[in-house]
């Protein structure tokens, strides 16, 4: 299984959410986004309807008996009810539970660093996990760090 760290520091993630998202969605993935704060759910509801004008991203929120035909769902919980095998961690927490997925993106920024550290440590010597870290360029690109 694949974790990607995605250390937000030019492009938010409002902008980065939406790139990972329609790659998975692309290649016939489900997705499973995962963010604690019930606001922040909201606004990423919102975000994956209206990202750019001239597109936008199947998707709900946990909780109704949709669930399941959600090719991407935003959730507080890292529970695949869409039968998702990708998984964005999105506020920056990172949670043990994400391993059950094929493939794990992990988003966070500077006020989270100490944690997304902690977490990159603790999967070190874990089997069967490959860890990648990728970082901003100052152009906003993707560089892969580690």
């Amino acid at each position: 299984m694949q974790v990607d760290f995605y250390h937000l520091t030019q492009v938010p993630l409002e902008r980065a959410l939406p790139q990972i998202a329609e790659k998975v969605l692309a290649t016939g993935g489900r997705l499973m986004i995962v963010a604690g704060d019930a606001a922040q759910r909201a606004k990423l509801d919102q975000l994956l309807w209206a990202y750019a004008p001239e597109s936008f991203l199947p998707h709900g929120q946990a909780g109704s008996e949709d669930d399941a035909r959600q090719p991407a769902l935003i959730a507080a919980t890292p529970e695949a009810a869409n039968g998702a095998r990708h998984i964005a961690l999105v506020d920056g927490i990172w949670r043990d539970e994400a391993l059950r997925f094929d493939r794990v993106f992990h988003f966070f920024d500077e006020a989270r660093i100490g944690e997304a550290r902690a977490a990159w440590k603790g999967l070190a010597d874990r089997e069967g996990v490959e860890r990648n870290y990728w970082k901003q360029n100052d152009a906003g690109r993707w560089e892969k760090a580690a």
